[in-house]
Formats: C-alpha cells, sequence, structure tokens
C-alpha cells in the first residue's frame, strides 16, 4: 500500500491533463470574447451602412 501511494503521489498524468483542460478552456473564452467583439463591431458597421443608404434616399 505504500508502494502504491509514493507511485501515486509521483504520478503527474493527471495533473497535466488538468493543465491542458485549464488552457483549452482559456482559449475558448479568449475566442468567444473575439467574436462576441467583432460581432458587434460588425452589426454596428452594417446598421451604419444600411442607414447611410436609406437616408441618402437610394432605398
Amino acid at each position: 500500500m505504500r508502494q502504491f501511494l509514493r507511485k501515486l503521489g509521483r504520478r503527474t498524468d493527471g495533473a497535466t491533463a488538468v493543465e491542458y483542460g485549464l488552457i483549452l478552456a482559456l482559449i475558448f473564452l479568449a475566442m468567444v470574447g473575439a467574436v462576441q467583439t467583432f460581432g458587434i463591431t460588425a452589426i454596428s458597421f452594417w446598421t451604419m451602412v444600411s442607414e447611410n443608404i436609406t437616408g441618402s434616399g437610394g432605398g
């Protein structure tokens, strides 16, 4: 039993998997933030284009 616990304490496979999971979670959150920011910017741009077209009598 002691030998098993010593080996268990030395293993780092689980810790590595957790670290990769955290890194992936941070990347995902950064991507969501970037897509959200891009979406807001794109909506604002196309709203401005639409207002300029309808305001100039072209639509």
